[in-house]
């Protein structure tokens, strides 16, 4: 029997979150909805500028893949996060934050001297969020991370995309997921931001070549990867990519393939005020439901229900009892 339901990897961030507008967006230069990596110097100059027109309203350990695990800890499941954080202040609170959660870590080996990453979230209005990173120590993430037995010991690998950015991150990425085929596995991956899928597809298609089992994407990463125009098109093309397929459509609930048929799950109405994790709680949910035997569409159905509540509050993860209640 496995010990763990996933197997994690992902860039550890701290997530700190702002209430913005429109216009501070494009004083900074960024462009909506998306994801920017920044350096450190950009990272401080973008704290400055926040500093004197909107305040913090939230900060937790966050990181996409960590954002998932989480969640199928909080449901009942048993996870392993892969990551990199520094002997920081920021680390400190980051491992702290994920013990708290009971999730299983490599970070008790140590961790080394550094600066530890951050995500600065920015939301607006109309509840679209708009992310920079500075990956600190974590863009150093390599195979001397991986944890081999708990991913030989865990029924699936769950890939955050983001991790196609850094090349050792990479590397460790693609080990992870031959030693999971090797060891009988299911991988799975997801596409992270439609960004990262513009400027990385290759990188992708490595994945895609080595095998993936179930990809998590939304429609707009879909289309970019598959070179659709519309979100039906990408949808039937991701299922000659991948076997199973879970892709969300916003407001349009979620269209998911498991093998045999596809099926499609309706949205839920919600006042959206924030978007941030949506899709990376949709995954923990799906993947703790199909992990204990439920169909693909009880999966979507039950992981839609959370990212609906998630998005119409503020912050990347639900409280436990938000989540069992669904």
């Amino acid at each position: 029997m496995k010990q763990y339901d996933v197997f994690g990897i992902g860039n550890a961030l701290v997530d700190t979150e702002f209430e913005v507008t429109d216009t501070l967006l494009q004083e900074a230069a960024l462009q909506k909805g998306t994801m920017t990596l920044v350096e450190e110097n950009e990272r401080q100059q973008l704290l400055d500028l926040l500093a004197t027109q909107h305040p913090v309203v939230n900060q937790s350990g966050g990181g996409s893949a960590a954002n998932t695990m989480v969640a199928i800890a909080q449901l009942g499941g048993s996870s392993f996060y892969c990551c990199k954080v520094a002997n920081d202040a920021t680390g400190d609170f980051f491992m702290s934050d994920l013990q708290a959660a009971g999730l299983d870590t490599n970070l008790a080996a140590g961790r080394d001297e550094g600066i530890s990453g951050q995500c600065i979230s920015m939301v607006t209005p109309d509840a679209e969020r708009t992310m920079t990173t500075h990956l600190g120590i974590s863009q150093e993430l390599s195979e001397s991370e991986l944890d081999e037995v708990a991913l030989r010991n865990a029924k699936y690998l769950y890939i955050e995309g983001y991790l196609v950015t850094s090349p050792g991150a990479f590397e460790a990425a693609l080990k992870a997921q031959r030693i999971m085929k090797q060891a009988g596995g299911i991988v799975s991956l997801t596409l992270s931001d439609p960004m990262i899928v513009e400027n990385f597809k290759t990188k992708f298609d490595q994945f895609a070549e080595q095998g993936i089992d179930l990809v998590f994407c939304n429609q707009d990463e879909a289309m970019i990867w598959t070179a659709s125009d519309t979100a039906a098109e990408a949808f039937l093309k991701l299922q000659t990519i991948c076997p199973q397929v879970a892709m969300t459509c916003g407001k349009n609930g979620a269209m998911v393939f498991d093998g045999h048929a596809s099926f499609t799950v309706p949205g839920i109405a919600v006042n959206a005020v924030d978007t941030t994790g949506a899709g990376d709680i949709f995954a923990g949910v799906f993947l703790h439901a199909i992990s204990n035997q439920k169909t693909f569409t009880e999966a979507a159905t039950q992981a839609n229900k959370a990212a609906a509540l998630l998005v119409s509050q503020f912050g990347a993860r639900l409280e436990q009892k938000q989540l069992l209640d669904i």
